[in-house]
Formats: C-alpha cells, structure tokens, sequence
C-alpha cells in the first residue's frame, strides 16, 4: 500500500488546490437596455448579439 513518506506541506496542498475555486461570471451592463448580461453571451429579451438581431425577441 502506497504511503505518503513525509507531510505534504500547507504550500503544497494550497497550490494543489489553487484551481478547484470556482469561477466568477463575467456580467456587464447592456449598452440598449442598461441590464446585466453576460459577456459573449445572446441576450434572450432582446435577441441582440454584437449589435445584430439574432434571434426573434421573446415576450
């Protein structure tokens, strides 16, 4: 059975562990509606992406 030959340190196990957070959303403010919408995102109320109609607007 494998053992550990020595501790892990509290660096090690930190930098181990460095990449298991989650991740924050990146949210920005709508330049035509003034909402908050998510980057790279369409935004379903208007159908809106880049400027360009891409869907048709929900009710």
């Amino acid at each position: 059975m494998a053992v550990p030959k020595r501790k892990t340190t509290q660096s090690k196990r930190n930098m181990r562990r460095a990449h298991d957070r989650l991740s924050t959303e990146n949210w920005v403010e709508d330049s035509h509606t003034g909402e908050p919408k998510r980057r790279h995102h369409i935004d379903l109320k208007t159908g809106m992406y880049k400027g360009k109609q891409v869907i048709e607007e929900r009710d």
